[in-house]
């Protein structure tokens, strides 16, 4: 019998050219908690769907390197694959039925029957389900996972904290299960949940059960974890036991990255400079990104950047502001309330918003780029038009010669104008997602992660663009994204969200080690130590 339930060994995945794992390797015992840890980015997801035979993979060329359960080579193409190999996922996004009760969603497509008299003529699909036997086993397994739930309680309205253990008890009802990953399972919890679930974890890992345990809370590592693996920017820096392990050494770890501050200069402090965007209590109802209760000022002039992990809440604070999903407490702009809620009546106080979607928010795929930049313009200024008494026709010459100024200005790689946005590399996308907004000429410009899924050449361009349009037309930036380094690198001043509020708000400077435990929910008190999660 092999010594691993779980070895990747030298696993490696390209996506369109773009290496986003590096002969990473990762062994798991059974009866081992193992912690994943790494950034936004840092390839985790892409590990889990290699090894859960996930379609993207095979989709996109496959991986380089080997999985082996139990000391065989993994013939996993399939989740259906993975299951029947004994490994089991609790996702970070709730799987399960709201209509359906406990029981059910903990038995579903295993559902327990008994033969009946329709059953002896028709077959085995006439059987009945055998109620009693379904809520027995989900009720062991609710006790397996330190929960005592009504099983017989429909999953609409339970708290977010008992659908997680829901999620956990079906994995640990199937039978066979050898390796679970825990993919950031207390991110929903409170404390004494998540003390609860960390119990948990212990107990399964006793009966013999391998854990994956991907979190960003560090503390929780340091409880629960036997061995420690650590990846940044999708190479493996690092694999070590706990015992070796701190919270300010995790930290480092997976933040430590070369910031080259040289073309900027270092951090301006702008804080004579009048108050330009102030928040008070924000919260906005976006989900994923809940925002519960946000407050910080930006000067005006600075690039000033929100940054934390996926899911903390960095992105809905844009998205709050702009209009796109309900916000409430306060946003004053150049002295003055806005109203929230009210995507036109922002734009038209001089405010302007480059999307993190750009495929589904940002652009209209299948218009030209010429009518992409504009159309906000148009919709909200009445620019780009032509009035002649009540008729209204689009000014299509300056049109033309603003897209083609655009162009230049971004070198966006395209055929012409009037090529459509859809077809458009990811990179020359997001650049007229940019010329869109500048198009509204606005006197502060939110962007929300900027270079995702673009290239460095394209990443560099739309960075140094950002920089000029902040130094050289004054226009405050506020920019959000997941890209620590690329914060650093332009940034003024950055705020790190986490739980859905500002943990603290630092310097570009300041070390990897306190970026990482502000990231991980840890506040610093006034002697400088650690002061427990946010």
């Amino acid at each position: 019998m092999s010594e691993y339930v779980l070895e990747m060994l030298n696993i490696s995945k390209e996506y369109s050219g773009n290496q986003v794992l590096k002969d990473v390797t990762i062994k798991v015992k059974p009866g081992e908690i193992h912690a994943l840890l790494g950034e936004n980015g840092a390839g985790k997801s892409t590990l889990m769907n290699i090894l859960f035979g996930m379609p993207v993979i095979s989709s996109t060329g496959g991986f380089g390197g080997r999985v082996i359960i139990d000391g065989e080579e993994s013939k996993i193409k399939s989740p259906n694959d993975a299951i029947h190999a004994g490994i089991g996922m609790v996702h970070q996004e709730f799987m399960l039925i709201p209509g359906f009760t406990v029981t059910e969603n903990i038995k579903l497509n295993r559902e327990i029957t008994r033969p009946n008299m329709a059953s002896r003529i028709f077959g085995k699909s006439m059987e009945t389900l055998d109620v009693d036997a379904m809520t027995k086993d989900a009720e062991a397994a609710l006790k397996k996972v330190g929960m005592d739930i009504d099983a017989y309680a429909e999953v609409a309205g339970l708290p977010v904290g008992h659908m997680q253990f829901i999620e956990i008890a079906r994995e640990v009802d199937k039978r066979g299960i050898k390796l679970l990953v825990f993919d950031e399972p207390t991110a929903v919890l409170t404390e004494q949940e998540a003390a609860t679930l960390i119990k948990a974890m212990k107990e399964l890992a006793s009966e013999g059960i391998a854990i994956l345990f991907i979190t960003h809370r560090l503390d929780e590592v340091i409880e629960a974890a036997d061995n420690i693996t650590i990846l940044r920017d999708g190479v493996q820096v690092a694999n070590l036991p706990v015992a070796e392990a701190t919270v300010a050494k995790l930290a480092e770890l997976m933040i430590g990255r070369e910031v080259d501050r040289s073309a900027m200069g270092e951090p301006r402090d702008l804080s004579n400079e009048e108050v330009v965007l102030s928040l008070k209590n924000l919260t906005v109802d976006m989900p994923g990104e809940e925002v519960k209760g946000v407050s910080f000022d930006v000067y005006k002039g600075e690039i000033f950047g929100i940054g934390g992990l996926a899911g903390q809440g960095k992105l809905g604070i844009p998205n709050g502001i702009m209009g796109m999903y309900h916000a409430d407490g306060e946003v004053v702009f150049e002295g003055e309330p806005i109203e929230l809620n009210n995507t036109k009546k922002a734009l038209s106080r001089g405010l302007a918003f480059v999307s993190e979607d750009r495929r589904g928010v940002g652009l209209l795929l299948e218009e030209s780029i010429e009518d992409n930049i504009v159309f906000t313009a148009m919709q909200a200024k009445n620019e780009f038009l032509l009035k002649f008494g009540p008729i209204t026709l689009k000014d299509s010459g300056k049109i033309r010669r603003h897209a083609n100024d655009m162009i230049n200005l971004l070198d966006i790689r395209c055929t012409g104008a009037t090529q459509y946005a859809g077809r458009l590399s990811g990179g020359n996308q997001q650049k007229v997602c940019v010329a869109k907004a500048i198009t509204l000429g606005p006197k502060l410009l939110f962007v929300s992660e900027p270079t995702r899924g673009i290239d460095i050449g394209a990443k560099k361009l739309v960075l140094d663009f950002l920089t000029k349009l902040n130094r050289e037309e004054g226009v405050t930036v506020v920019m959000v994204s997941s890209e620590l380094v690329e914060l650093k690198t332009v940034c003024d001043r950055i705020a790190i969200v986490s739980e859905g509020k500002v943990n603290a708000i630092m310097k570009p400077t300041d070390s990897d080690v306190d970026f990482g435990l502000a990231m991980s929910g840890y506040k610093k008190n006034k002697g400088g130590a650690e002061d427990g999660k946010a």
